[in-house]
């Protein structure tokens, strides 16, 4: 949570009707509660999970280990926010979600990651109910009450989400921010590139932040709204009182929304903000402390300032509004996996090699998955038999190249389409023969003497916009060694990414990365002549 507004201002800004982000002359836009009533049909709801704290708490664990290795920080400029970033991009991915690394392209500080955006398949895209927690934290500590507590909760709802795989009602979608702490920055650019037809598609919003306090409260934003009063229902089965987020008004990334009258909610544990005697009663603890003492300090650490009490129950509290909300009548949609067996095979040029391609039925009903391959190295091709099975059975892969392939590591991407698309990753490794560098986007030549180095394209460099698979090729002159590195730009200076270093003439390396700068470095490491560079970006 960010300092931004003092509480009485704050209130006061909220009892006047005005919007903290527009200024005092432009009344704030209340946003409705039409369209986000619990999800009527059908009738009978799946029952929400009860959400593993076990697994909540391992991965504060792992942000806690990151912070540690990055010199005790995760704000959003720094390397061990962008660790954070990797570590829920990951898990996301593994369970199925479409997850996008979305950079903040204006009003984020300099420097600051991306947003993570995860969507899961199903449910009426016109209808879309938003999850999101902020995942940086201060410059002053490793910030895991504030907010590695809401990231990793959400994780694992996400996570759940995926597991049980419900038939849904309305879309979902879960956000990581980057850059709260210096003023919701992540949380407002997205809302702002989004176009109004696609704002007014997200029906509610939901945030977490601070859901740990040590010596928390149970706190809910715009308590009336109807989506408040859904996780209101949640606190009220448990028999625990909550309140209205009167401290965390205007200061967290649910403001971004609702300055755009996406009506939001959402749960939090108190921040800087003293306990009263009568919360004392209600919730047990200590008056006249704060409800998170280490509040934007250093010693806002795990395990030390997290109440896991606070934490489990802000977790189901949110399980049950987003299957309340989001969830049908609790019927598994249909759904399957893919893997291939052995991950990875060797083939010289003109031969072929084979792996099994299995399916299983995760969920619901068997369905027909059609079977294809992509990322073959050209003069390769893919072949299934048979080319389409029902879930839980398998299917024969075997890819064929001519002599004119190139040698290399190639990631082949195995895509089964069903109701639903799931893919594995089958490494392909040609070895020998040809290394002409051909089948690459960018093809260009050059030559050195020993000790001498060449960049490219034109001795320049790229830029991409997107994350993707970037490759490149190096046909190095006959018994010379000669060497390929891939660089990224980081400001003023250029890290490398991948290399390939072999005693020999020829080099192929594979990187995948995300938007940014790079370049192919060339270097004859003895010997001298001509050489060819082939490259590929995304």
């Amino acid at each position: 949570m960010r300092r931004r507004l003092t509480a009485a201002f704050a209130v006061a800004v909220l009892a006047a009707g005005l919007n903290p982000l527009a200024g005092p002359a432009q009344a704030a836009p209340i946003a409705t509660d039409v369209n986000m009533a619990p999800a009527a049909a059908p009738a009978a709801l799946a029952a929400a999970p009860n959400i593993s704290l076990a697994n909540i708490t391992g991965h504060l664990t792992q942000f806690q280990s990151i912070a540690t290795a990055n010199g005790g920080r995760r704000n959003a400029a720094s390397a061990g926010y962008t660790a954070s970033v990797n570590y829920v991009y990951d898990k996301l991915v593994a369970a199925g979600f479409n997850v996008v690394k979305q950079p903040c392209a204006s009003g984020c500080i300099s420097g600051a990651g991306p947003n993570v955006i995860a969507d899961w398949p199903g449910g009426d895209v016109n209808q879309t109910l938003m999850l999101g927690a902020h995942l940086d934290g201060v410059t002053a500590g490793a910030g895991m009450n504030d907010n590695a507590t809401g990231s990793a909760m959400l994780l694992e709802v996400a996570l759940t989400l995926a597991a049980q795989n419900p038939q849904l009602t309305r879309h979902v979608r879960f956000a990581w921010w980057t850059d709260e702490e210096s003023g919701l920055n992540g949380s407002d650019y997205y809302v702002r590139s989004l176009s109004s037809a696609d704002r007014a598609k997200i029906t509610g919003y939901l945030n977490f932040d601070m859901v740990g306090s040590v010596n928390g409260g149970y706190f809910i934003n715009r308590i009336t709204s109807s989506i408040g009063q859904t996780l209101k229902a949640y606190y009220d089965s448990i028999g625990v009182q909550t309140e209205e987020n009167t401290e965390g008004a205007g200061r967290s990334d649910d403001a971004s929304f609702n300055a755009y009258s996406i009506q939001t909610s959402g749960v939090a544990a108190g921040a800087s903000r003293t306990k009263t005697a009568a919360q004392a009663t209600k919730w047990g603890g200590t008056s006249g402390q704060a409800f998170d003492p280490c509040y934007h300090r250093a010693c806002d650490t795990y395990p030390s300032n997290v109440s896991t009490t606070i934490l489990d129950r802000a977790a189901d509290a949110s399980a049950y509004a987003l299957w309340t909300l989001a969830v049908g009548g609790g019927t598994p949609a249909n759904n399957f996996s893919v893997a291939v067996s052995p991950t990875a095979g060797s083939v010289a040029p003109g031969g072929s090699v084979t792996a099994t391609v299995v399916t299983a039925t995760t969920s619901g009903s068997a369905q027909t998955v059609a079977l294809s391959a992509s990322g073959l190295p050209s003069g390769a091709t893919a072949s299934f038999s048979p080319s389409s099975v029902t879930s839980g059975a398998s299917s024969t892969l075997t890819i064929s190249t001519t002599s004119a392939v190139a040698a290399g590591t190639y990631p082949i991407t195995v895509t089964g389409t069903g109701a639903v698309t799931r893919t594995a990753t089958y490494t392909l490794t040609v070895t020998g023969g040809a290394t002409t560098c051909t089948g690459y986007q960018t093809i260009v030549t050059g030559s050195l003497n020993a000790g001498q180095n060449a960049y490219q394209p034109s001795g320049g460099s790229y830029t991409t916009t997107v994350s993707g698979q970037h490759r490149a090729c190096l046909d190095g002159p006959t018994s010379r060694d000669f060497d390929l590195y891939l660089q990224k730009q980081n400001g003023t200076s250029w890290t490398t990414v991948a290399s390939s270093t072999s005693s020999g003439p020829d080099e192929t390396v594979t990187y995948t990365g995300t938007a940014g700068t790079y370049r192919i470095r060339v270097y004859a490491y003895s010997g001298s002549g001509s050489y060819t560079v082939g490259f590929t970006r995304p």
